[in-house]
């Protein structure tokens, strides 16, 4: 085969590159029917049952008052716990990258902690300490500040368990970044926060706005920590996940695919958007 027969083969077929390992084709179907069965096939289930109600059916579900609070509730406290982790993920990224000290390596494995203990474990200790007689309850319970059973324990639960997805998104971007931006933006006398606002808080924005929705969306779908430290009280400490589960249990299952399907096209919805910014702050910054 002449060099311009080759060249043209790889004008036709852009999408192939050579590879060490051969087999794309095996390698495509694999994919595509283990992602069916996983994540397509339930998915398409959950909105075929909820097909099957009226739209006048389907609003009086999501209209329920019972449903709107716990709709509020899940994203209100969710946006709320993502922020602070996005917040102080970034501290906990920034030590753990940029300073060296002892015990750095057993910090760095409490980060994970969250993925790995039982989300119940996690509920259990978390309403053992924040109750009104636990050791931090007892400090805010003379002032009248209430953790536990009410809405700040729902979000220091969904805190806890969304905190580790803003660090490892942060944690390797912050690797990667070359030192000699910022010691160039001090040469050129910028202080501290100059560098930090103009060179290395633009550089890490994608990457913190990935792990506030990893974050966001981990703490929508929360459900075991969160029942143990809730309350579940209808209408006011009661969440999305918590619902749907009672709804299965009254063995109402167009209403938990309805309020199912409402919620993960909500989620879906704010996804899209926060990755459409975040690739607008990417590009941006590598056009500057």
């Amino acid at each position: 085969m002449t060099a311009a027969a080759a060249t043209v083969g790889r004008v036709r077929r852009p999408f192939r590159r050579w590879s060490v390992l051969p087999g794309f084709g095996p390698a495509l179907g694999f994919t595509m029917t283990y992602l069916s069965l996983i994540v397509l096939i339930p998915l398409a289930a959950l909105f075929i049952k909820a097909a099957g109600l009226t739209w006048a059916e389907i609003w009086g579900i999501l209209g329920n008052s019972r449903v709107l609070a716990a709709f509020r509730l899940t994203f209100a406290a969710s946006a709320a716990a993502a922020l602070v982790n996005t917040m102080f993920g970034l501290v906990i990224a920034w030590l753990l990258v940029r300073y060296r000290f002892w015990g750095r390596r057993l910090v760095d494995a409490f980060v994970d902690l969250p993925f790995a203990l039982p989300t119940a474990v996690a509920g259990v200790a978390l309403s053992a300490l924040t109750a009104q007689n636990g050791w931090i309850g007892s400090l805010f319970a003379p002032l009248g500040i209430k953790i536990a059973y009410d809405v700040p324990g729902i979000i220091i639960a969904l805190i806890f368990v969304g905190l580790p997805f803003v660090v490892r998104t942060v944690q390797p971007v912050l690797q990667d970044l070359e030192p000699e931006l910022e010691e160039a933006a001090a040469t050129l006398g910028a202080d501290r926060w100059t560098t930090f606002s103009r060179v290395t808080f633009p550089a890490l924005l994608p990457a913190l706005l990935t792990g506030f929705a990893l974050a966001f969306a981990r703490a929508i779908g929360e459900y075991g920590s969160v029942i143990f430290i809730a309350g579940n009280k209808p209408g006011q400490t009661e969440i999305v996940p918590l619902l749907i589960v009672i709804k299965l249990e009254e063995f109402d299952y167009r209403g938990a695919a309805v309020i199912a399907v409402a919620s993960l096209l909500i989620a879906f919805a704010l996804l899209i958007v926060i990755n459409a910014l975040q690739r607008w702050l990417g590009s941006r910054h590598g056009r500057g």
